[in-house]
């Protein structure tokens, strides 16, 4: 048998040096502060258009149910006449679901439905983002009058 001869190696260089480290986080720190901003501004810019798109499908519902029953539902029955035959106040003679469920705005809380409507015939609105009538930015309010 002939010996086994190693050659000799030359250590190879793992890892990073401490300034190429330094240099990433600076490139990660500058891509961060030019992209997080844009990024938070456009969720609440998401929700707010989800909230007028639902506000939009409930008025569509309200207005079949109204071809259908010859009036709105009253402000007691409320939007779940949309969802299940209205048992108290008029008689809705020709109802059928009109919704699948009643869907909460994006914040969390219920539409909002008034008959007599402030702002129209009938108001369905969401509060926004703090739950309180009016309101600028993220907390104004999102409603059928918009």
């Amino acid at each position: 048998m002939t010996p086994l001869h190693r050659t000799p190696r030359t250590p190879l260089q793992r890892g990073f040096t401490l300034i190429e480290l330094m240099v990433v986080l600076v490139i990660i720190g500058v891509l961060a502060a030019l992209i997080v901003p844009n990024v938070i501004g456009r969720a609440d810019d998401a929700r707010a258009t989800a909230a007028r798109t639902d506000v939009n499908n409930l008025m569509q519902a309200l207005k079949l149910y109204r071809l259908d029953n010859q009036r709105y539902p009253t402000a007691d029955q409320g939007l779940q006449a949309l969802l299940t035959r209205p048992t108290a106040g008029p008689a809705a003679p020709n109802w059928k679901p009109y919704v699948e469920k009643l869907p909460s705005d994006p914040w969390g809380k219920p539409y909002q439905y008034l008959n007599p409507g402030i702002k129209g015939e009938i108001d369905v609105f969401s509060l926004g983002a703090d739950g309180q009538p009016g309101g600028e930015g993220n907390n104004a309010d999102i409603g059928s009058w918009q």
